[in-house]
């Protein structure tokens, strides 16, 4: 069956590169400069566009010039480099991503450039460096391969304020704390703030005080991004918050990771897209991001929506919600690590226990990571069609969920090539200039005569994802070529050592 599908496209893409060659050239163009010349490629720009057979110049870390097959007349010192076969698209923009150490750790990055990330957002879901002018200036001296830049994260800002008297309604003192917080860190290089509302410390917020924080974040020009207080049962009424947040505030709108969670809401995705439809009609910005899984990475806890982790009824309606014990993956347990990999309902049996007794006993035990494969595929391929959803990957460097190193190879692969539900302009489109156009960089995210080269070159016919829930770090294949501010980072199949990226700061 798969063989059949690549034949199919392949014979779809020879069709579309007759059809799009026969259009009339325009004007040549004329180039005198020292370069890289990239031709012989179908070139897909990120605005949504159908691709066509192409060429582009790169001299230093811009895109020189742009045009159809044989338009650049190029003189001077130009490297030619034919990608026959291949598509060109611009470098894949994951607006939430949590490499935060991981980059400065390991900034050779080989799990996002190789599935084509040039651009990584980071300190999302609550949580952020602080002080964020540190943060970015410790990415200028590391030159990891990728761009990077940050948010300043809700629950960083909370804690610092309140400490660990955090389980209630802020004063209005120490929500003016908060917000001098949110000021300096979007002053030193922010684009936002982020919040973490189904985790400690912003569980305890209330609306008004994200109202607040959120109108800072406004009159820097930020945006604000939410892991919503609740991703299952009570998905609307925080879908509905996030938009408040947004008309209130007057600022736009990011839904983090957006899911039908688990089976109590399955089918669902329509109305949460109606949602945001009805609220940009009437003035809101508001967009959502997601990734190409069945199943999310988060802690166990999640699972009992009233937080009483040791009460049986509520484990046991928390379990039922998620549509059984054997839906929950445990991927960090330091008390027992015999156990990681596992299935919470396998656990339960081999120590001859209930589902409820062993969550209980993990509880007490301080708690697990886990992964939740608990969504419908008619929601996650929803999401995945839908102009108002950006992919992002929720994962980065060493993730215990295949997202950190698949998610953009696995969009093209998956959602594209084999299933057929958008085609790859739209999905590149979701991928680059979309959110781009969230963090207000014009520079990047569209292949256009003076953006930064940033760019990622493909083949269609083989792009995938390999990391699995069992091997998560397993790096993508297809991606054969990403450029990173004009400069080569991976080459086929392999990292360049070449550490061009630069920290990102509003503009």
């Amino acid at each position: 069956m798969r063989f059949r599908r690549r034949a199919l496209w392949s014979a779809v893409l020879a069709i579309l590169i007759l059809t799009v060659a026969a259009r009339q050239p325009v004007e040549g163009v004329a180039q005198e400069a020292s370069g890289i010349l990239l031709r012989d490629v179908l070139i897909v720009d990120g605005t949504g566009t159908l691709p066509y057979p192409g060429e582009l110049l790169i001299v230093g870390d811009e895109i020189a010039a742009v045009g159809p097959a044989g338009s650049l007349d190029v003189t001077g010192d130009v490297h030619i480099e034919n990608l026959s076969g291949l598509m060109l698209a611009p470098g894949f923009i994951d607006i939430h991503n949590h490499s935060d150490n991981g980059i400065l750790n390991q900034p050779s990055a080989e799990a996002l450039i190789s599935q084509g990330e040039t651009t990584i957002i980071v300190g999302p879901d609550g949580g952020s460096a602080w002080p964020i002018a540190d943060y970015l200036n410790r990415i200028e001296s590391t030159r990891p391969a990728v761009n990077v830049g940050t948010l300043v994260g809700h629950g960083t800002v909370r804690r610092a304020v309140m400490g660990d008297d955090y389980r209630r309604t802020a004063t209005p003192a120490e929500v003016q704390a908060m917000a001098t917080r949110v000021d300096r860190g979007m002053r030193e290089g922010a684009f936002g703030l982020s919040t973490g509302l189904e985790y400690d410390p912003g569980f305890y917020s209330d609306t008004e005080e994200l109202i607040e924080l959120s109108k800072v974040a406004a009159a820097h020009g930020g945006f604000y991004m939410s892991h919503m207080r609740d991703e299952e049962e009570g998905v609307m009424d925080a879908i509905a918050e996030a938009i408040q947040i947004g008309r209130e505030a007057n600022l736009p709108i990011q839904i983090s990771h957006i899911k039908m969670g688990n089976a109590s809401v399955w089918g669902g995705a329509a109305k949460a897209l109606e949602m945001i439809r009805q609220a940009r009609a009437t003035g809101v910005d508001v967009f959502a991001d997601w990734y190409p899984y069945q199943a999310w990475a988060s802690s166990l806890n999640i699972v009992v929506r009233s937080r009483r982790f040791t009460d049986p009824e509520e484990v046991a309606a928390g379990l039922e919600a998620m549509g059984g014990a054997d839906r929950l993956q445990i991927t960090n347990y330091p008390p027992d690590r015999s156990v990681e990999g596992k299935r919470l309902l396998e656990i339960a049996q081999s120590k001859d226990l209930t589902p409820v007794e062993m969550y209980i006993q993990m509880m007490r035990a301080g708690g697990a990571s886990v992964i939740g494969h608990t969504m419908d595929k008619g929601d996650v391929d929803t999401f995945a069609a839908s102009p108002l959803v950006m992919v992002a990957s929720d994962g980065g460097i060493g993730s215990a969920h295949p997202r950190g190193a698949g998610t953009f190879s696995r969009m093209l692969g998956h959602y594209v090539r084999e299933e057929g539900i958008l085609p790859v302009e739209r999905a590149v489109y979701k991928m680059t200039s979309l959110p781009a156009r969230r963090l207000g960089l014009t520079d990047r995210g569209r292949i256009v005569a003076g953006a930064k080269a940033d760019l990622v070159a493909f083949d269609m016919a083989t792009v995938s994802d390999s990391s699995t829930f069992e091997e998560s770090s397993l790096l993508s294949v297809g991606i054969e070529r990403v450029w990173v501010n004009g400069q080569l980072v991976w080459s086929e199949g392999a990292a360049t050592g070449t550490r061009p990226g630069r920290p990102l700061r509003p503009r």
